[in-house]
C-alpha cells in the first residue's frame, strides 16, 4: 500500500541520524513532491517555510495555528528598555521577541538618545554611534550604545533577526533550547542583572535557573501568542477534505502544539488525525506532542527551520 498517496501511518519514526538535504538534492531536484503539508506558523512567518518546501515539490497549505499580539500593557518592557545600560546581559528567545522589542525601541526614540556607561562607572547621554554601521535605528543601543551589555540568542534565527537589527551576539547555545541557554550562562551570571524578553506564556526554566546560579533576572513581555480563531473551520475543513489533508502537520514550537488541539476541540484524542505524520522542530516541541496525545512521527535533528525540513525529506525518502 502506497504511504504517501493513502493515509496509511508508517511506523513512528524520530530522526537519529541527520540526512542533509543537499544529499538528497543530488538524487532528485523535488523529493517532497506529492506530499501535502500543513504549516501552522504564524502568518507572517510561514511564508518562509512554505516556500522552501515548495521549491521541494511539496504541495503546502498554511493554516495558522498561532497569532502574535502586542502585550496588554508596554510599561514593563518600556522601563526595562529604558534602562538597559543597567543591565550586565540581555536574552532573547525568538525571532519575534527580537522584532517586538527592536519596534518598541524604534517607537519610544532609544536610539536617538541613550544612556552609555562612561569609564568612570556613571551613566550620561549620548549619541555615539555611527547610522552607517547599523541597518535600523534600535540596533544602535545594541550595537553600541550600552558598552557592558552582553546578548544571548536562543538559536541562529534569533541571532541573524539581532544582528540584522546592528546587535552583537556574544552566545549562541549549542542546542537551541532553554535549557542549553541555561548551561551557556550559568557560570557568567552570578550577581549579574539579566534582561529576559520574552512571550507572555513561556516556560521559565531559564528565569528559574539563573536565578540559582545567582543572577538578578528581570522578564519582561514583548509580544503575547493567541489562538486564531478563524483558523479553526479552516482546519476542520481542510482534514475532511480528501484534497487537501495533508500527510504532514509541521509543529515550530509549544504553543503551536496547544494551539492545534484548542483548534481541534481540545480532546486529547484525535481521530480525525489517523494516518497523519507530526513533524516536530525539536525536544521539547516533541514532549508536548506527546503530552497532549499526538505522538511525534519525525523529529528536526537540528532544531531549526532547515534542520526541519531535512528531517521531513529523509522520512520521506525512508519511507518510499
Amino acid at each position: 500500500m502506497p504511504v504517501w498517496g493513502g493515509h496509511c501511518c508508517p511506523p513512528t519514526l524520530t530522526m537519529s541520524k541527520k540526512v542533509p538535504a543537499s544529499t538528497i538534492r543530488a538524487t532528485t531536484n523535488r523529493p517532497l513532491r506529492k506530499v501535502r503539508i500543513l504549516v501552522g506558523r504564524a502568518r507572517h512567518q510561514a511564508s518562509a517555510l512554505s516556500a522552501q518546501l515548495r521549491k521541494l515539490g511539496a504541495q503546502v497549505l498554511e493554516i495558522p495555528f498561532i497569532e502574535i499580539r502586542q502585550p496588554r500593557s508596554y510599561q514593563p518592557l518600556d522601563s526595562a528598555l529604558k534602562n538597559l545600560a543597567t543591565y550586565d546581559w540581555l536574552i532573547l528567545t525568538s525571532v519575534n521577541g527580537v522584532e517586538a522589542m527592536g519596534a518598541r525601541m524604534d517607537k519610544l526614540k532609544l536610539s536617538d538618545k541613550i544612556k552609555i556607561q562612561d569609564a568612570s562607572g556613571k551613566f550620561r547621554e549620548g549619541h555615539e554611534f555611527s547610522r552607517a554601521d547599523i541597518r535600523t535605528k534600535s540596533g544602535a543601543a545594541l550595537a553600541a550604545g550600552v558598552r557592558r551589555l552582553r546578548i544571548a540568542a536562543i538559536g541562529p534565527a534569533t541571532k541573524k533577526a539581532i544582528e540584522q537589527r546592528g546587535g552583537k551576539v556574544d552566545v549562541v547555545p549549542k542546542e537551541y533550547v532553554a535549557e542549553s541557554v541555561v548551561r551557556s550562562l550559568r557560570r557568567r551570571v552570578r550577581g549579574k542583572r539579566v534582561l529576559l524578553v520574552r512571550a507572555k506564556v513561556a516556560r521559565d526554566v531559564i528565569p528559574r535557573e539563573l536565578r540559582r546560579a545567582g543572577a538578578r533576572v528581570e522578564v519582561v513581555e514583548a509580544y503575547e501568542t493567541v489562538v486564531p480563531q478563524s483558523s479553526r473551520a479552516r482546519l476542520r475543513a481542510a482534514l475532511k477534505n480528501p484534497r487537501q489533508r495533508p500527510h504532514v502537520v509541521t509543529f515550530t514550537s509549544s504553543s503551536t502544539v496547544r494551539n492545534f488541539v484548542t483548534l481541534l476541540g481540545g480532546s486529547r484524542v484525535h481521530p480525525s488525525l489517523d494516518g497523519i505524520l507530526t513533524a516536530s522542530i525539536g525536544p521539547v516541541t516533541s514532549s508536548t506532542l506527546r503530552e497532549l496525545g499526538l505522538g511525534v512521527h519525525i523529529e528536526a535533528k537540528e532544531f531549526t527551520i532547515p534542520g526541519l525540513i531535512d528531517a521531513i525529506i529523509a522520512h520521506v525518502e525512508s519511507a518510499t
